[in-house]
């Protein structure tokens, strides 16, 4: 899903335009009542003009309406420019989408639209996914690459948290059997094209508020203008309804107006981009608010492969004899743990064992035992959890060496790594040391994370003293050991009955409970289907440190929109300062010292302050639509920088601009 290469490219802006004047539509504009009103006050003006009644020159009269009507499109034409970037977005997903097949397991073909939740599919090696669903028998490889953008396949299997699978992507290798879990229009791949463009955004609660508060400010001001005329009859003159009209417009926040919805439907599509999927503009929003950031250890803040880094023989053992056990019991792992306690082995003491004896009866690792191992003529080895292995081996668990094997596994604890216990026919060898990589870099993000006011969580399995230790290494602020999925559910409502707002991510069923439970629950999209229907963000590329990237973009959503209502408001100061003075210089000379511009004359100053405010909105829409930039800082000084770029940038803005307009407009003869 790739975005055109400019925001103004004539694949957008041609379609937009023509979208622009079909969203002028009475229907359409009461969606924004500051630009409904701009257009009743546009179609007045129209109508006063075919009638004569103005006294006012005709062609003052035709540029003001001219301008208005354009203040109107510029405003339609923000909001069909961000739509039409999600439809160029969601063009190929559209196009996967189309004439999808599904074959039943008794070999009939029926199209993918009368699938039904419940019905079984046979998917073979390159046949497209016709509905969303769970694998239930047999295991694949899988290019999801037309929803993700990823080439690299992914593994999709009956059981555990890989196996859902999504409409329109390809099986490269072997055969699954799908069971639908979709409703028919209402999969995932639906349900992601209409919120791509738009076509089911709702107004948030921030959008909705500013709203309603521009609605109570165009009341307060057409209140304010109707009002007008008194004050012009007992000052013995008359104000035409054309100049009433242009300070109304001047006067209500017709830039911010404008440019809301555009800015909404943009902070989604970016977030889109990035290859996220939001179920709803709020889900973003809050994700600008988050107050805590629950992170699991593994994959997260760790690699997610633990290495063996040191062997700690016991009992006066040989460090060589636990080695080469260690390297027997790991031959048939094919674990990333597994791999590497071999590896040191090999390297560190030269052992040249290559594969196990074709006798060899190898014990797979459960997760009731948490042992593994090997039989072999020369007896049984074993590798597992310490607790497990001392259980397995009654009679050592009481010896010397079960002592010197707990003291040595609390040490390796305390330093981060994971003890992982060894034992010969029923003797205890000593320990192997997994040591659990940090990411690089991940200690600076977690300072960025805390200069912007969020406190980060670190979720794991690990027990309590591996926990602290890898927490220190990473820089969280907490952390959360021995996590279960009850005890995930009660912190996630423990922070937010004290009014903190949770972010968090996860993949399996065991975290649909808690993924509904936090205001931003992010599934990963190689999670399974309940993870995915639980949370309100599905993370395309299943990257769970993404989740850091997710809250700056939400921080950027409602950035932008306070400071384009920053410079709105501050630019509207200015324009006042312009027409008013304007409009009664003549009834009142002493207004003239507000004339602090210098303008050419009360007509040119209405028809520049009228134009400024139409070209504005245009030349923000680039702003809205990428967004304010973004840097980590707390509320205060984050505050000061969009007051001081914004606010004063706004009342600067049209002081300039005005001014040049006005210049054009006497240099023209227009006014």
């Amino acid at each position: 899903m790739t975005a055109p290469s400019s925001m103004f490219s004539a694949k957008l802006v041609i379609p937009a335009m023509g979208d622009a004047f079909r969203k002028l539509g009475p229907r359409q504009l009461l969606k924004n009542p500051v630009l409904f009103t701009t257009a009743v006050v546009s179609l007045l003006l129209t109508v006063l003009l075919v009638i004569g009644n103005e006294p006012l020159p005709i062609g003052f009269q035709a540029q003001l309406i001219l301008w208005l009507w354009l203040t109107v499109l510029f405003g339609t034409f923000a909001e069909a420019l961000a739509e039409g970037r999600g439809r160029a977005q969601a063009a190929s997903l559209r196009a996967t989408k189309s004439d999808l097949v599904a074959r039943l397991p008794d070999g009939r073909t029926v199209p993918a639209a009368q699938l039904k939740r419940g019905d079984h599919v046979r998917v073979d090696t390159g046949d497209i996914i016709p509905a969303d669903g769970e694998v239930i028998e047999g295991v694949a490889s899988v290019n999801e690459a037309a929803i993700t953008g990823e080439s690299a396949p992914v593994i999709r299997e009956a059981g555990g948290d890989r196996s859902a699978v999504t409409a329109g992507t390809r099986v490269i290798s072997d055969s699954i059997l799908v069971r639908v879990t979709q409703e028919p229009g209402q999969g995932f791949l639906d349900r992601m094209i209409a919120l791509v463009e738009g076509a089911e955004r709702q107004k948030t609660p921030n959008e909705i508020a500013l709203t309603i508060l521009l609605v109570g400010l165009t009341i307060i001001f057409l209140i304010a203008v109707s009002t007008i005329p008194a004050f012009a009859t007992y000052a013995g003159g008359q104000i035409p309804v054309a100049i009433l009209a242009a300070l109304l417009i001047t006067l209500i926040p017709t830039t911010i107006a404008a440019l809301l919805s555009a800015i909404g439907i943009a902070g989604m599509d970016r977030l889109v981009r990035f290859n996220v999927l939001a179920k709803s503009g709020r889900a973003v929003e809050a994700a600008g608010d988050v107050d805590v950031l629950l992170l699991d250890k593994t994959g997260t803040i760790t690699i997610g492969d633990r290495q063996a880094s040191e062997f700690r023989p016991v009992g006066g053992m040989q460090v060589g004899t636990l080695a080469q056990a260690a390297l027997l019991a790991s031959l048939a792992d094919e674990t990333p743990e597994g791999r590497s306690i071999v590896v040191l082995a090999r390297e560190k003491f030269g052992i040249t064992l290559r594969e196990l004896p074709t006798n060899a009866e190898i014990i797979p690792f459960t997760a009731q035992t948490r042992i593994s191992g090997v039989r072999t003529e020369a007896g049984l080895v074993q590798k597992g959890a310490v607790d497990a292995v001392l259980k397995a081996n009654p009679e050592a668990a009481s010896s010397s060496a079960a002592s010197e094997l707990r003291r040595i596994s609390e040490e390796i604890a305390r330093s981060g790594q994971t003890p992982l216990a060894v034992a010969q026919d029923g003797r205890l060898l000593g320990v192997i040391a997994l040591k659990d990589v940090i990411k690089a870099g991940v200690r600076e993000r977690f300072t960025e994370l805390r200069r912007m006011g969020i406190r980060t969580v670190m979720i794991t399995g690990d027990n309590p003293l591996t926990a602290a230790s890898i927490a220190a290494e990473a820089g969280v602020d907490d952390f959360l050991a021995e996590a279960t999925p009850e005890d995930k559910l009660a912190l996630i409502r423990k922070e937010q009955q004290g009014g903190k707002l949770v972010a968090m991510c996860g993949d399996g069923t065991n975290d649909a409970p808690a993924l509904a439970q936090a205001d931003v629950g992010v599934a990963m999209n190689t999670g399974t289907q309940a993870a995915r229907e639980a949370g309100n963000m599905v993370d395309l590329d299943s990257d769970p440190t993404k989740l850091i990237e997710i809250v700056g973009l939400g921080k950027q959503l409602l950035m932008t929109r306070g400071a384009l209502t920053t410079f709105s408001v501050a630019n509207d100061v200015a324009k006042y300062f312009a027409i008013i003075p304007a409009m009664f210089v003549v009834l009142y000379p002493e207004l003239g010292i507000l004339n602090v511009m210098k303008l050419a004359s009360p007509e040119s100053a209405i028809l520049s302050a009228i134009i400024f405010n139409a070209l504005i909105i245009p030349a923000l829409v680039p702003l809205a639509l990428k967004g304010v930039a973004y840097k980590p800082m707390g509320a205060g000084p984050l505050l000061a920088r969009n007051l001081a770029v914004y606010g004063l940038g706004g009342l600067v803005a049209p002081f300039i601009g005005i001014k040049l307009i006005d210049l054009a407009v006497a240099g023209l003869n227009l006014a």
